[in-house]
């Protein structure tokens, strides 16, 4: 595909480029990221902590930000640009025009066990040693990849994907468009036991576990349902792999939610909150709108509407740095104190 082509199809997010007629137009076969990028591929950069890779990359072309020096960089090197606002979402776009994700023919696998009341939407692939069982209700255009396994009263979306071995427990709601990857489960009984003075109690679980459009789930996670009522999801929120999200809780639209994340009973979070990875949430701890959670933190107490926390447990950002900057002082601070104290003890 020539440079040109790709050009054409990102219409009006290109500000400004550097092909004219006395430029070449180089052929591209591929993306790279730009310290792994050869010829005949495509790579980007997003500011200007990148610019020395634009004078060592062997890429034959470049998305930019709108960057002059760069621009000019990437000139000076017969490098064809491009610039926009924003390069990583434009790269985004430009891998999906050389990879399309495997997408499985419509069909039901004979060994798929399918049971009589399920209702199966249409242009749906349900793979090999599939188990749905009763009452469950499958959108069109699904795709349920191999040894999944979905049990009674379970509604699954529109165009929904259902990578291999995944778990989808009962009366689970999964919308349109969500993507649960391998290993994941969905849906599982919430750890609910009640101490008495000979052992604990069962809780039965008898609430469920709902997921609104475009939601995205990764590998190995775990979404329990609750004793009653529901956990939620919200749409356009993207799981990552590793993380346990416990009974009860309602997560917003937009969140991020990166690896080994772990939220306890009934935690809320609001949207577009950000929660980096390993970080560790309370029972019952609410989390506003827009806030972001800093790796590794432990969050026991509520945070409000776009505040960054970090440390555990977790304190305001600006705060955690001067603690941080104090903490790395200690063995000098521990030594002064020493002083002072033999200094007092020889008057």
């Amino acid at each position: 595909m020539k440079f040109s082509e790709i050009l054409s199809q990102f219409g009006d997010t290109v500000t400004a480029h550097s092909l004219t007629d006395q430029n070449h137009d180089p052929e591209i076969t591929g993306v790279a990221a730009i310290e792994e990028a050869t010829i005949g591929t495509l790579s980007y950069v997003e500011g200007g902590k990148f610019a020395a890779w634009v004078e060592k990359t062997k890429a034959s072309a470049l998305i930019l930000p709108q960057d002059q020096k760069l621009q000019m960089q990437a000139q000076a090197q017969n490098i064809a640009w491009l610039a926009t606002a924003e390069p990583r979402l434009l790269f985004a776009k430009a891998i999906a025009l050389f990879y399309q994700p495997y997408q499985p023919q419509a069909e039901i696998h004979p060994t798929a066990v399918i049971h009589p009341t399920a209702k199966i939407g249409s242009d749906v692939y349900v793979g090999p040693y599939v188990v749905i069982q009763s009452g469950v209700e499958i959108g069109n255009g699904a795709i349920i990849h191999p040894h999944v396994v979905i049990y009674p009263d379970t509604k699954i979306g529109d165009r929904t994907t259902l990578h291999a071995n995944c778990t989808i427990h009962e009366r689970t709601r999964i919308g349109a468009d969500c993507v649960i990857h391998s290993g994941a489960v969905i849906g599982a009984e919430g750890f609910g036991f009640v101490p008495t003075r000979t052992g604990w109690v069962k809780m039965e679980q008898s609430g469920c576990t709902v997921l609104e459009d475009r939601v995205e789930v990764g590998c190995n996670t775990a979404i329990d349902r609750p004793a009653v009522g529901e956990t939620r999801v919200g749409h356009d929120t993207k799981i990552d792999n590793l993380v346990q999200i416990g009974h009860g809780c309602q997560i917003g639209a937009g969140c991020a939610i990166a690896g080994q994340a772990g939220m306890a009973g009934g935690v809320r979070i609001g949207n577009r909150v950000t929660l980096a990875g390993q970080t560790g949430i309370a029972n019952q701890v609410k989390i506003g709108d827009g806030a972001i959670v800093s790796a590794q933190a432990g969050v026991h107490n509520d945070v409000a509407p776009k505040e960054i926390v970090s440390g555990s447990p977790a304190i305001p950002y600006k705060l955690y740095l001067k603690v941080a900057a104090v903490y790395s002082r200690l063995p000098e601070i521990y030594k002064i104190l020493k002083q002072l104290q033999r200094q007092e003890q020889n008057k």
